[in-house]
């Protein structure tokens, strides 16, 4: 299919972070586009300031008229996360309508384009806005899709000028749903394939096959970016001609040297295959996010951007929202905000806050994201959790998911170690704080709608 045989776009589940970011390209290239979210958000907000029309009750009236008369000029955009009761969707299936995934529309824009894939079942949208940002700080016209607002950019999208003929495109390539495999990138990165979104794969083994097929689809002459501890089978099916480069914090073919944490920053020495740079300065805390601009900074050299300017960027970088943003300082306490919903990533957070952060007393506020994942990793939630002096649970955050019998957050506190564990609901926190204030360092971890929570905990710290 071609883009430019339709007129009208409209987006089923609008407001998530990828889906926006997408909707914003099209009106940015003079589409009308309009679209359905089920909660109001600040995302969804946004775009409405920016001229998109959201709405929010599932209601074939609240279609368009123009969607509803010219079918055949119409793309519809849709989300995994829509439920398939869903009655627009319904209606639209019915009657004819071109539906694509979101996954499928990404393949599509960056199909002639030269293309910077990032994989990984974490560290993605951090590592992705790292790249984006260096080539864009270099100077090297670039769009980009990310997942999640980079805060250089204000935004979870970059418009390149298009100038130089082939135009270069940066995205986040999902594993959830098989996403990723839409995409046929010239470089891919590969951050992580630990075990997640088993609802989809069914298990390890399958997931890791997922992984394989998109490493086949790097292009003939690319290049293939790894973290080195993944699993050594991913790499079974890599063309011929792909170049694989491992990285790492500590060995690999890239690695780090020499790292210092001073306050919130991270001081080190790049060492790779391409050549070493020295006196880098990250300002984005945390030993996961060292290892993140390592990729970054290997992307950078493939596409031969002098080793100054890269330094450069990795300095002036302030980070993604909700990947450890450090949202409260002051008075004795810092408050923190992260997006970590696999244990895995919330292992690097709370090891990362215990270097930055030695001999504070440390309280975490988690809320669980899908009932699936809450089944099949409650051990591993528990094991990294109780690095906390105290943990709230929240109730799980369902998603797309319906409950499943006896799978709540309780499947976690009962496993964790930590000395002060309990399980309150959202609205019960603030009353939490002033009755505890005991903490020193306070973290909101997790991918639902925890994120509602930063903006009172901050007010509340900066009054008290």
């Amino acid at each position: 299919m071609r883009l430019e045989d339709y007129r009208y776009i409209y987006f089923l589940g609008i407001g998530g972070i990828g889906m926006s970011a997408i909707a914003r390209w099209f009106h940015a290239k003079g589409f009308p586009v309009w679209g359905y979210d089920k909660t109001r958000t600040p995302l969804t907000e946004a775009l409405e300031q920016e001229g998109i029309q959201v709405h929010y009750e599932d209601d074939v009236n609240q279609l368009p008229q123009e969607i509803r008369t010219d079918k055949a000029a119409t793309l519809v955009v849709l989300t995994p996360a829509i439920p398939a009761e869903h009655t627009e969707w319904a209606y639209l299936r019915e009657q004819g309508y071109t539906i694509k995934k979101r996954s499928e529309v990404l393949g599509i824009i960056t199909a002639s384009a030269y293309t910077i894939a990032v994989a990984g079942t974490h560290g993605k949208t951090t590592t992705s806005s790292i790249v984006t940002h260096l080539l864009h700080h270099a100077g090297v016209d670039c769009s980009a899709f990310l997942g999640g607002i980079a805060t250089n950019l204000n935004s979870n999208l970059l418009i390149g000028k298009g100038d130089a003929g082939r135009e270069l495109v940066v995205v986040e390539a999902d594993e959830y749903d098989r996403s990723f495999l839409t995409l046929f990138p010239d470089i891919a990165i590969v951050t992580s394939a630990d075990p997640d979104h088993l609802d989809i794969y069914g298990d390890k083994e399958e997931m890791i096959r997922g992984f394989q097929q998109f490493i086949s689809q790097i292009k003939p002459g690319g290049y293939l970016i790894l973290q080195d501890s993944t699993d050594p089978s991913l790499t079974d099916k890599v063309q011929q001609g792909v170049r694989v480069i491992r990285y790492s914090l500590e060995q690999g073919d890239a690695r780090v040297q020499h790292v210092e944490i001073d306050g919130h920053r991270f001081s080190f020495n790049a060492e790779t295959p391409l050549g070493n740079i020295a006196h880098l300065r990250l300002g984005l805390p945390g030993f996961h996010n060292v290892e993140n601009a390592l990729a970054a900074l290997v992307v950078g050299q493939i596409l031969e951007i002098p080793a100054a300017a890269l330094a450069a960027g990795i300095e002036s970088f302030r980070g993604v929202k909700r990947r450890f943003e450090i949202v409260y300082e002051g008075e004795g306490k810092v408050f923190i905000d992260d997006y970590a919903h696999h244990p895995k990533e919330i292992s690097a957070f709370m090891n990362s806050l215990r270097a930055i952060y030695p001999d504070k007393k440390l309280k975490v506020i988690f809320q669980p994201h899908l009932f699936t994942r809450t089944r099949d990793f409650a051990d591993e939630f528990a094991e990294s959790l109780s690095k906390a002096d105290e943990l709230v649970l929240l109730d799980i955050y369902p998603a797309r998911e319906k409950p499943i019998a006896g799978v709540t957050s309780q499947m976690i506190l009962e496993r964790v170690s930590g000395p002060e564990k309990y399980l309150l609901r959202k609205e019960e926190m603030l009353q939490n704080l002033r009755e505890n204030p005991d903490f020193e360092v306070l973290a909101t971890v997790g991918a639902g709608d925890i994120d509602t929570l930063v903006k009172p905990i901050k007010i509340f710290l900066e009054n008290n």
